[in-house]
């Protein structure tokens, strides 16, 4: 996957969300929303820059915050493929750290 061509600002922006993640704050609009219908713990990163809506989907598991997809938003709904590929990449992610037991 390519990364995406944020700004400067909206790379400072992701990163600094990002960290509070990391340091176990609970983020809620207008920075982040839940997306139950990928999974459990799952989340939508909403970062606006002024041609481009970005979203950064994110799963929140005890030791790690895990990416699942990063895409710039045009509609109000997440497309299909979207959340088809995230969860495919959290299972994937899932099944690779507990060495395939995953079913």
């Amino acid at each position: 996957m390519r990364t995406p061509p944020f700004s400067r600002a909206a790379r400072i922006e992701v990163g600094f969300l990002l960290r509070c993640l990391q340091q176990g704050e609970s983020l809620r609009l207008p920075h982040s929303r839940p997306l139950p219908s990928i999974g459990a713990r799952c989340h939508e990163l909403r970062v606006r820059e002024a041609e481009h809506n970005w979203r950064l989907v994110y799963r929140v598991d005890p030791d790690a915050i895990v990416i699942a997809d990063v895409f710039d938003k045009k509609t109000q709904q997440t497309p299909p493929h979207v959340i088809a590929n995230c969860r495919r990449r959290l299972f994937a992610y899932d099944d690779a750290a507990l060495g395939g037991e995953v079913e």
